[in-house]
């Protein structure tokens, strides 16, 4: 047609349709994901940069003689670390991390550190998954993350219900960065199913923190979720945005050789792959661009980031430098970080050394504006309790806004505050290859904390725990 019309028609449509997807892109800012979002409190953030400090504490050796210690410190008392687990510890089944009892905030906290670029055993775990592999009481999950937090609650149940029954007050706080947040929502996620594990603990003493998370869990479990997992966002970091599956990412940036061991697997570094990246990205973003988001959100498979959402927000479009962060909240169902922002800060966002710094001047800002209004002590419980009524209402709001989307295997809660299984939701949307675990044919069934363990490890005659060759397999 190009040719009988003498115009170049077809090439004419191409490139307009080029140019409006590229400009529609670069005019898309981080704020703009945001933009219609409510703005946190200081209640409400308090815990952020202090858990981000605790996450940071996971890199030290000695908290005693710290090496890395971030202005004002880490704010733990080493007399009140409980445990503090290694690699060699773990075995590279989970990432290392800490048990501190914070007795200053009324608060157990297990902190996760985030993604070891030299350790070969966090790429296992990371590249352990595959689209529609793990269900989970109705849902999808990574496959990796949850048999990295299925290590770590096996490990540490009996020290965990000892100090939840000793400490009755005080809450439970799933904390991690990056890899680590991904298996600290898992963590919250077994928990809360599995309670009697830690003796009987209520849900409301449960919460989880991810900083800068993965994307680790299918809509309608980020969404049912929302009032234990809290998931902090700072502007640009591309992780919590990119739709494309963990590993196919990290395969794309590092080259990767199978070594024929009983051992281990090698993972061999690449760094001249790591210009794939940018390039990864921007082809994603072309092509989700193209998928409407109706589409998106029908599929059960898709993960997202879990729970409540915090997006930090310090800099503004066609303006240079940073600007007073400014901290915004809410449950989104659809709009729920689905676009990839092409920023030269995409991945330095994703540092938890400036997520602790901004999180920090946003609470300093906060507190100050707490402070000039000078907010009565009455007047401040009443907000807080305010507060607790409109993110439970707001919880409820994005449930009914599930089921009205009609996010697969999403549903209401009961009038008597529990959640209903949906007759369907266990039965529909089967893809081949998916493993059972978490979740059984029958919708009312539910498997039990043994049989969720017994699946996924074996013991050997020492008595470790060893991952079963059938999963070993499969990584």
């Amino acid at each position: 047609m190009s040719i009988i019309c003498g115009v170049p028609l077809l090439e004419c449509v191409y490139c307009l349709a080029c140019a409006r997807w590229a400009w529609k892109r670069c005019l898309h800012t981080a704020g703009h994901d945001s933009e219609t979002w409510g703005l946190a409190t200081a209640e409400e953030f308090e815990p952020v940069p202090r858990l981000c400090r605790y996450i940071l504490a996971v890199y030290e050796e000695d908290l005693r003689h710290p090496l890395f210690e971030p202005p004002g410190g880490y704010g733990i008392n080493p007399d009140w670390l409980i445990l503090r687990k290694t690699y060699e510890n773990t075995q590279g089944r989970a990432p290392p991390y800490i048990l501190y009892l914070d007795h200053d905030h009324a608060d157990i906290v297990l902190a996760i550190r985030g993604l070891n670029l030299a350790k070969e055993s966090d790429y296992q775990v990371l590249l352990d998954n595959k689209l529609g592999k793990k269900k989970f009481e109705g849902g999808y999950v990574h496959n990796g993350l949850l048999k990295a937090a299925g290590w770590v609650l096996e490990a540490e149940c009996d020290i965990l219900k000892e100090l939840v029954e000793k400490h009755p007050n005080y809450t439970l706080t799933f904390a991690g960065h990056s890899l680590g947040s991904g298996v600290a929502a898992m963590l919250a996620l077994v928990v809360v199913q599995h309670h009697d594990k830690l003796g009987n603990i209520d849900r409301r003493r449960i919460r989880c923190y991810a900083i800068a998370p993965a994307r680790c869990m299918s809509l309608n479990l980020a969404v049912r979720y929302a009032d234990v997992i809290n998931s902090v966002v700072l502007q640009d970091d591309f992780l919590p945005r990119t739709a494309t599956p963990l590993e196919d990412i990290f395969k794309s940036v590092f080259w990767y050789g199978w070594t024929l061991s009983p051992i281990s697997i090698t993972v061999m570094f690449k760094a001249d792959r790591l210009l794939d990246l940018p390039c990864l990205l921007c082809m994603r973003c072309m092509r989700d661009t193209c998928i409407p988001e109706e589409k998106m959100l029908r599929d059960p498979r898709r993960l997202y980031a879990p729970g409540r959402l915090y997006h930090i927000v310090e800099r503004k479009p066609f303006r240079l430098g940073r600007f007073p962060p400014v901290v915004r909240t809410a449950v989104p169902v659809d709009g729920r970080f689905e676009h990839i922002v092409l920023s030269c800060n995409a991945t330095s966002d994703h540092a938890i050394i400036w997520i602790e710094r901004e999180a920090r001047r946003a609470m300093d800002l906060m507190l100050e504006k707490d402070r000039i209004m000078e907010i009565p002590a009455k007047q401040r419980m009443e907000r807080q309790e305010t507060l607790a009524r409109e993110h439970s209402e707001e919880h409820k709001a994005a449930l009914q806004r599930a089921v009205t989307l009609s996010v697969p295997h999403a549903y209401l809660p009961s009038r008597y505050g529990t959640f209903d299984e949906h007759k369907d939701g266990d039965n529909s949307h089967k893809s081949t290859g998916e493993s059972s675990v978490g979740s059984s044919g029958k919708s009312k069934t539910k498997v039990s904390w043994n049989e969720l363990i017994e699946r996924l490890f074996e013991k050997d005659e020492s008595g470790l725990m060893l991952l079963k060759e059938s999963h070993r397999d499969d990584c």
